[in-house]
């Protein structure tokens, strides 16, 4: 049912149309009352022609006008006239992230910019009882201040409005486009349990955002096939192939984090979207800052210095009192021949090395040049600390240091330092690693024990 410009429904008079789809047209209009653009969604006559489905969409209505967050697209109100259901949504200006995703995968500041406000988005929802049911690029828009989430909680109410189509009589994907009436579009972002018509809960939004993440990355989706049944049978079964083998330079921290997401069972994906959001922030906070920080991300840089940041402020440290140290003794001692070291270093079995390559994050060698210790990676994508002596062609791993990387050594050499969610070390000996203890006045400590 198409709507001509001038037509007024309530105080709002339409201007134009923006676009149509699952749940009817979309079109810009005007509020006569406030003076300002807004978006009207009319809605189709599956809803009109179900009294219960428009008494659950009053009532759930409501539940979205109040998720109130700078990257959920408001609702500002519902109406009803002539036979015509409509929803108010406020109007924005900017482009879906499925049209963005034409033209190819997103710099690496941006893809963990958008994910943390969409993530926080979601943490607002989900605290509040309102899942998504459909997230996707086409129901996130970009903006200047950033993405918008849209349709929240609305998913349900489509899928109730007309009979389900058994997955058998589906048709073949063509192109990729979506036939008007089925769920192709949706589907390749659904979880498991969606799928199969088991229960979903937040952590259904959570494999969809993993997706999405997925998408923003690497400019592929995570899941495709000819058919539906193929589809579905990549959904229950198997895993993407990694982000960093599709783009190399990026952090491992946010591979992991994204297959934890797109895990098959609920019960292995992060549990909640706020414990997603934490973690994209620390990866930012890592070097992969975004360029700007908005109001929902509570200032990417700035948030939580004690937790995050405390073990930085123990690296410098301790970074500061071995130069010291160091410069101490170089002083004190006459010059000795320098000695060039030539060494390479392969990959230990069933292990790979990062596939951004080694570099200072990845390895560091002893002080005494006999020993080099460096980051390998699993299948699985879990990193583990590896020692090797020079005069040794087999590498041995350092148990207790799984997660590590940016590996330094101490300046006597009896430990290797590194990081895995906070400052850590362990003997090179082998043995347990251990938490390092921040220096509350490192240099003042280390004066005081300098040799006179």
């Amino acid at each position: 049912m198409s709507i001509l410009p001038g037509k007024i429904l309530g105080p709002y008079q339409i201007l134009s149309a923006i676009g149509a789809g699952g749940m009817g047209e979309v079109y810009k209009a005007r509020d006569t009352r406030l003076d300002r653009s807004v978006a009207i969604k009319v809605l189709s006559a599956h809803f009109v022609d179900r009294p219960d489905l428009r008494e659950r969409f009053d009532r759930e209505a409501r539940t979205i006008a109040g998720l109130n967050h700078p990257h959920i697209c408001t609702l500002y109100d519902i109406g009803h006239q002539d036979g015509t259901d409509y929803l108010v949504m406020e109007y924005l200006e900017g482009e879906t992230l499925a049209e963005r995703l034409k033209k190819g995968p997103l710099p690496m500041e941006q893809v963990l910019r958008y994910a943390i406000e969409i993530s926080d988005a979601l943490d607002k929802a989900h605290r509040n009882g309102v899942t998504h049911r459909d997230l996707k690029p086409g129901n996130i828009v970009l903006t200047k201040g950033g993405s918008k989430l849209l349709d929240f909680g609305l998913a349900k109410l489509r899928q109730e409005s007309k009979p389900d189509t058994p997955f058998s009589e589906l048709a073949t994907i063509q192109g990729g486009e979506t036939a008007e009436g089925t769920i192709l579009g949706t589907l390749q972002y659904m979880a498991p349990e969606q799928v199969e018509g088991r229960p979903v809960d937040a952590r259904t939004d959570i494999f969809a955002f993993g997706a999405v993440v997925y998408e923003m990355a690497t400019g592929k989706k995570a899941f495709e096939g000819r058919s539906q049944a193929s589809l579905i049978a990549k959904i229950l079964e198997t895993d993407p192939a990694p982000i960093s083998s599709l783009q190399p330079m990026t952090p491992l921290m946010l591979d992991r984090l994204v297959k934890k997401c797109m895990a098959k069972e609920p019960e292995k994906r992060w549990q909640a979207a706020s414990d997603v959001c934490d973690e994209l922030k620390w990866i930012a906070e890592q070097g992969q800052v975004p360029q700007a920080a908005t109001p929902a991300s509570g200032g990417i840089v700035k948030r939580n210095v004690r937790e995050r940041l405390g073990w930085l402020v123990a690296a410098v440290a301790i970074l500061v009192a071995a130069a010291l140290v160091t410069a101490v003794l170089y002083f004190r001692q006459p010059s000795a021949e320098l000695k060039v070291v030539h060494f390479t270093v392969a990959s230990p079995e069933k292990q790979n090395l990062p596939a951004n390559g080694l570099g200072p994050n990845f390895f560091s060698v002893s002080p005494d040049g006999s020993k080099v210790a460096f980051v390998a990676v699993d299948a699985n994508g879990h990193s583990q600390l590896w020692l090797r002596d020079f005069d040794s062609p087999i590498a041995q791993p350092l148990p207790g240091t799984e997660d590590a990387w940016a590996p330094f050594w101490s300046p006597d050499g009896r430990f290797v330092a590194f990081t895995a969610g906070s400052l850590k070390k362990v003997s090179a000996t082998g043995g347990p690693a251990a938490v390092c203890r921040l220096i509350r006045h490192p240099l003042r400590h280390l004066v005081r024990h300098l040799p006179s």
